[in-house]
């Protein structure tokens, strides 16, 4: 089912006063539907800039940025081996999944009420989803982002079982790849981390990350997400 576009937002999101180098551009507007896809579209997400990413609302366009290259991704012996234990879903467990991302005692902790509430309500239009990874009928690991067009963002993801948050990716990688132009979709996952690198995430100057990001939003959203051809993946 394709998403539905909510009302416009009434706020002006461009990134022409960023100046490179810099992550945060800009603060407060708010977090409903409309203004979380244009802000998207236009290559920012939001955060909050207080004690667990509590207001002001940050707006963030990091430089460089982090990026997946689908054709990138390192999986290795050992996690290609436990990868079958894992039941691979998408969207049967969304706001659990954004939950447990949003644990009070992580480390980091940044999704806060608001932000919960926010990307249910985009779940509920089709543009929000979730990777999740299931073991003897439980959750124990997964990740969330927003899917418009051939751009995924990846927002957060957890584990409870080791290798469970990288078989979400794995399998992330997979619906990203299905369909129409995979060598033209963007998985943006923000900033590169050590953990991340390991995966084979690199780092995009901001100029090039909007130069693909206008590419792939053009583009149809995989079949995993609302796309052509049906999913494939239940």
């Amino acid at each position: 089912m394709a998403p539905l576009e909510p009302p416009r937002t009434d706020w002006l999101l461009d990134l022409s006063a960023a100046r490179p180098g810099d992550d945060l551009v800009a603060l407060g507007a708010d977090l409903r539907p409309g203004t979380l896809l244009a802000a998207y579209r236009t290559g920012l997400f939001p955060m909050g800039t207080g004690r667990q990413g509590r207001p002001p609302l940050g707006w963030w366009s990091p430089d460089p940025r982090g990026v997946l290259p689908l054709d990138g991704l390192r999986v290795t012996r050992s996690l290609r081996k436990v990868l079958p234990r894992f039941d691979i879903r998408v969207d049967t467990a969304f706001t659990d999944v954004v939950l447990a991302c949003a644990d009070p005692t992580r480390d980091g902790r940044w999704i806060t009420r608001d932000v919960v509430e926010a990307y249910t309500r985009l779940h509920d239009l089709g543009w929000a989803h979730s990777v999740e990874a299931w073991a003897d009928g439980a959750l124990v690991g997964g990740l969330y982002g927003v899917a418009v067009g051939g751009l995924f963002a990846g927002e957060s993801m957890f584990h409870r079982a080791r290798d469970a948050s990288k078989a979400a990716l794995v399998a992330l990688v997979d619906l990203l790849r299905a369909g129409s132009a995979p060598d033209r979709r963007l998985l943006d996952v923000q900033w590169r981390t050590e953990h991340l690198a390991s995966l084979g995430v690199v780092d995009v100057p901001r100029e090039r990350y909007l130069e693909l990001l206008a590419e792939a939003v053009s583009l149809p959203l995989p079949p995993a997400f609302g796309g052509p051809a049906g999913s494939g993946v239940r």
